[in-house]
């Protein structure tokens, strides 16, 4: 499995000069690439190099493997969508691979940069120096608000999936943003209230516009997105921590379009909280932190996940009575509904699909 490490680099003034202008000229000559790509309709790399390597060489003097690396990043972005131009940002990413980057023992990294070679000290604490061994194939230089970052990949490897006899299902919502089918709920209520307050602050401030003002919002810049995601980390770890426990697999639903698919049932009222809810970040740190304990994952068809009775199998849209409340029409259960829809995941996975139908499933039950 390849995941990602983030070394912080600390170059001297002149080093860090060098990186900024080389990073300025691989994605201006990104944006160059680009605009010939959608000019004349061309994807492949190789075309795209006999077209425009010459101009990268001598126009925005990259080194010779630079070129190849900007080609390959402006090929890929196009390839996504082939109806507009992309742009890059002056100071966005610029790929490293082993042909223009080397490490000098666990302390200094050699950079290509368009005055030549520079070598750049980096920090190295006990989380990187256990998985300095695993470091693979090419990097990406970051620099983000003043600090030179390198973005190592890791081939770490994967343990076989665990024999597994139960399945944990996960409901993921809003309100609560994650129950399992053991009761457990993680409530969205701190990263509500941390929303709020941000943008609160970020209104006030805005309103305000002095320097001071100006300073304080590029402060919070990225506050918001650290703490949601320092909470996915904490929900995911907790949820793989338990399976791998009890022996189970986890099932969760396939989210997929899923904002275009509840976008119409949220009120006015709470579109900016559904907007902000991270839908994907969630799922893939279940993902990778499961198929590092050799939890297998699986995904579930979440429709009428919600309105079906885990009891009885009754699905009707008139069980799902409130966004906490779950009461069945036909054997009268009541309970609470993330859980009622956790324990639906769950035994989808050793069942069968859970399918659009008003009426009982031909005498299937759950058990």
């Amino acid at each position: 499995m390849k995941q990602t490490m983030l070394l912080k680099l600390a170059p001297t003034p002149e080093q860090a000069q060098a990186l900024l202008e080389t990073v300025h000229a691989f994605n201006a000559a990104c944006d160059y690439v680009a605009s010939q790509a959608f000019e004349a309709g061309v994807a492949n790399k190789f075309e795209l190099q006999k077209m425009t390597y010459g101009e990268l060489r001598t126009t925005y003097h990259l080194p010779a493997q630079l070129a190849i690396r900007c080609i390959s990043k402006a090929s890929d972005v196009y390839k996504r969508d082939k109806s507009i131009q992309p742009t890059f940002r002056p100071e966005g990413a610029m790929v490293y691979d082993e042909r223009v980057m080397s490490f000098k023992g666990l302390t200094t990294v050699s950079l290509l940069t368009l005055q030549g070679r520079v070598l750049v000290p980096f920090r190295m604490g006990g989380y990187q120096e256990s998985r300095f061994e695993s470091i693979k194939g090419q990097a990406d230089l970051l620099y983000r608000e003043g600090i030179f970052s390198l973005a190592v990949t890791l081939e770490v490897p994967t343990p076989e999936p665990q024999e597994t006899t139960d399945t944990l299902g996960v409901d993921l919502g809003i309100i609560n943003l994650a129950t399992d089918s053991r009761g457990e709920s993680f409530s969205g209520e701190a990263v509500e209230k941390n929303r709020i307050r941000h943008h609160v602050l970020r209104q006030r401030l805005q309103k305000h516009g002095t320097k001071s003002a100006k300073r304080h919002l590029k402060n919070l810049s990225g506050k918001e997105a650290r703490f949601k995601r320092n909470t996915n980390h904490v929900i995911s770890k907790c949820i793989v921590q338990k399976a791998k426990a009890n022996g189970q697999a986890i099932a969760i639903e396939e989210l997929r379009h899923i904002r275009q698919r509840t976008e119409r049932t949220v009120r006015h009222s709470q579109r900016a909280r559904h907007s902000s809810w991270t839908f994907g970040q969630l799922r893939f740190f279940l993902s990778y932190k499961a198929a590092l304990a050799g939890v297998p994952l699986h995904t579930v068809d979440p429709r009428n996940t919600s309105r079906t009775c885990h009891i009885c199998g009754y699905c009707a849209r008139e069980n799902h009575k409130s966004q906490a409340s779950f009461v069945c029409c036909s054997c009268g259960y009541a309970g609470n509904a993330d859980l009622n829809a956790a324990l639906n995941i769950s035994r989808a996975v050793v069942m069968q699909p859970i399918v659009a139908s008003e009426n009982r499933w031909n005498n299937h039950r759950f058990g």
